[in-house]
């Protein structure tokens, strides 16, 4: 095993459990380190400090997977912290009204770069790292033994490989599975393109702000941008929607919007379903709802991006909140784990502000209890919202 010397005054991170160590945080590696490589950190004085996965092509050099001299990550280890990742869910979610969650949630369940969702017997796996990509056999044998689902599925993040040197990952890996599954979420059924939808198919960490969300939609109408699968549309009007406009720009998600809604037995004439820019669409539609939501997709992949991302959020903030009715709701969303609440919200008064119009927060949103946040690694934080009432 390499060993890896980190910079004197640059351990004290490593040592609060933050599980990422950037390459300007180490002296100079030895030569010959593999990707994916397990090694040991050390400090000057040579005290061990963590082991962790070495990547000689990330700013991300390595990430930590263990602080215990004496634990050996073998393995063993890895099919037990899987083993535990699972069982944190048991319990808590796979209930009969919600057959789909998180089971597996990288840093935040100590397994760096490694993404598995459950879709009613099917499972969706993300590789996203070197590290988990070395792994992969064990990985994949530990969870057929453990859930023994009827399929894997890969849907590996594309841009995260490359940035580890990796060819993209997607495709069958164990079993067989249809064209489309379904879901069911809070007693609602959504239908799910494992092969060609975004990400892993479908967005569950939205699952209990949809649900509260829909507790103001009784006699509204709605509309919902960047609605992919449309699960704030059909939540809403299982609550008492009057009507839901649905924007998205993918052609495959518009389809599943209508294929979603009928499933759920609600009436064609009640939705309008639109394949647009929703910038564009925002832009051009004069029409104003009772309930607006803007669910981007991440606008701040990096810290480097997120000041023209502040620009987008605004903008897009700013056109939703014309399109609310005066003292009509705005759900409001960012992915992006570089944005905090605190910029979020000032991107939000910002936009209030050239708007002109007058905003009161009356909710916050956050993930769901699936994608937990681990408070040695405040990056795990990506998902939040507010849901703001537009005077």
């Amino acid at each position: 095993m390499h060993n890896i010397q980190v910079k004197r005054g640059k351990e004290k991170a490593i040592l609060q459990r933050h599980p990422w160590v950037f390459s300007g945080a180490l002296e100079t590696p030895k030569k010959g380190i593999g990707q994916g490589e397990i090694v040991r950190l050390h400090d000057a004085s040579k005290a061990f400090l963590a082991y962790g996965y070495y990547s000689g092509t990330s700013k991300i050099t390595v990430r930590v997977l263990e602080w215990d001299e004496q634990v050996l990550v073998d393995e063993q280890w890895w099919v037990r912290k899987i083993t535990e990742s699972i069982n944190r869910r048991v319990g808590s979610y796979l209930a009969t009204a919600t057959t789909a969650c998180r089971l597996i949630h990288g840093e935040a369940d100590f397994l760096p770069g490694l993404i598995v969702d459950f879709y009613a017997g099917y499972v969706a796996i993300q590789f996203n790292t070197a590290g988990v990509e070395l792994q992969r056999v064990v990985i994949l044998e530990a969870l057929i033994s453990i859930l023994k689902p009827i399929a894997i599925v890969e849907k590996s993040d594309a841009h995260a490989r490359t940035l580890e040197g990796l060819e993209i990952g997607e495709g069958l890996l164990y079993g067989s599975f249809p064209q489309e599954i379904s879901i069911t979420e809070n007693e609602l059924q959504f239908a799910i393109n494992l092969a060609d939808g975004q990400k892993s198919g479908y967005y569950v960490d939205q699952r209990d702000n949809r649900a509260h969300l829909a507790t103001y939609a009784k006699n509204k109408t709605v509309l919902d941008c960047f609605s992919y699968t449309g699960g704030f549309g059909c939540y809403a009007k299982a609550a008492g929607a009057t009507h839901v406009t649905a924007v998205d720009s993918s052609a495959l998600a518009t389809q599943a919007i209508q294929q979603n809604w009928e499933l759920n037995g609600f009436g064609p004439t009640d939705l309008a379903v639109h394949t647009a820019d929703c910038f564009e669409f925002l832009r051009t539609n004069a029409q104003q709802y009772d309930i607006v939501v803007l669910d981007p997709p991440k606008l701040a992949p990096t810290r480097s991006a997120i000041e023209k991302a502040q620009r987008a959020y605004k903008d897009v903030n700013r056109l939703g909140m014309e399109a609310v009715i005066p003292g009509g709701l705005l759900a409001t969303f960012s992915c992006s784990a570089s944005m905090d609440m605190q910029l979020f919200k000032q991107v939000i008064a910002w936009a209030a502000l050239d708007a002109g119009r007058e905003v009161q927060i009356i909710h916050q949103f956050c993930q769901p209890a699936d994608h937990p946040i681990r408070s040695s690694f405040p990056e795990s934080e990506y998902l939040k919202g507010l849901l703001c009432r537009v005077l």
